[in-house]
């Protein structure tokens, strides 16, 4: 009997240690898989055609290395719309094997042609194509709008909102982040924050307040530009934050909550953690070079609205000059 006994606990001991050498294996395997040069060995392609090369929009390409381009969407649709402009677009180039980014603001006036309907703001490409073919199309038109208009693919977007924005802020306990110059608020999200003034410094600040202040232009002396600038500080906090040495046990687990704050994606929770894990000694300061589009602001003929607005126009020479670091 107690030779039986033991032959059973045996037959168990060794059970538990096939299953926990089996979940050690899959966890190798996994985390093997999430290392970014075997991950991003085959990249989508969003956008329209790269002036360099043949590929087209909606295709899977293999890539020797893992270098790829992320268009960044901030929405200015609120709780209970199903319809939203562009309000914010940063598009950043990726260089894994470098651990470098170039990213780069674009203006939501910027003066483009769509095809179908004329001369129009940029801002109003997902708006109008929402309306027409659906939320999703009218995101991956903006997305190709932005591509064609910087001649570069673009592999990867990501969309949130202001409310989205303000829960991601939130869900990693709130950001330092540096307020360049004087800010106030006169067109806030929240009654009680209207025409608060933050001056120049550096804050903790939580979602609500993040939100505020990268959502302000009105009152800043370069406007649109100034806007973006803030915005630039608001993604170095978040990130970081997000990628401190001991916030990076925590990504997983940050990474599923993602679907809580992002209105549309084509990156899959794996395509996430890869990247996070290869970020974790991000240093935004030393690893990320980050530019500005300039152009004239003009009084002209919007197709859509059949009527004269404020657009920018930006020079093709200089958006090729750009471009040549997203290739």
């Amino acid at each position: 009997m107690k030779k039986n006994g033991r032959k059973k606990w045996k037959i168990l001991g060794f059970s538990i240690l096939g299953i926990f050498v089996l979940g050690i294996a899959a966890f190798g395997y996994e985390f093997y898989q999430l290392q970014p040069e075997n991950h991003f060995s085959t990249v989508p392609v969003v956008g329209a055609k790269s002036t360099s090369s043949s590929t087209t929009k909606d295709e899977n390409v293999e890539v020797k290395t893992p270098i790829f381009n992320v268009l960044l969407i901030g929405s200015d649709q609120r709780k209970g719309d199903k319809l939203g402009h562009t309000d914010s677009m940063v598009l950043i180039h990726v260089d894994l094997n470098k651990n470098q980014y170039h990213a780069v603001s674009i203006p939501r006036d910027t003066r483009v042609h769509l095809d179908g309907y004329g001369y129009t703001k940029l801002t109003s490409v997902q708006y109008i194509k929402q309306a027409t073919i659906g939320s999703q199309k009218g995101i991956e038109a903006a997305v190709a709008a932005v591509s064609e208009f910087m001649g570069v693919p673009i592999n990867y977007y990501v969309e949130t909102n202001y409310w989205g924005f303000q829960s991601m802020v939130d869900a990693i306990g709130g950001i330092k982040m540096d307020v360049p110059f004087d800010v106030k608020l006169t067109h806030p999200w929240y009654s009680e924050n209207k025409n608060k003034l933050i001056s120049a410094g550096t804050y903790s600040f939580d979602g609500k307040m993040v939100t505020e202040v990268v959502h302000e232009r009105y009152s800043l002396k370069n406007g649109e530009y100034g806007r973006q600038q803030l915005q630039e500080e608001a993604l170095k906090g978040i990130a970081k934050k997000a990628l401190k040495p001991s916030n990076i046990t925590k990504l997983p687990a940050l990474v599923k909550t993602i679907p809580d704050f992002i209105v549309a994606t084509n990156m899959s929770t794996s395509d996430m953690l890869s990247l996070g894990l290869s970020a974790k000694d991000f240093d935004p300061d030393k690893q990320l070079v980050y530019r500005q589009i300039r152009g004239e602001g003009k009084k002209l003929y919007d197709d859509i609205l059949k009527a004269n607005n404020y657009q920018i126009v930006i020079s093709q020479q200089q958006v090729k000059d750009i471009a040549v670091n997203f290739q």
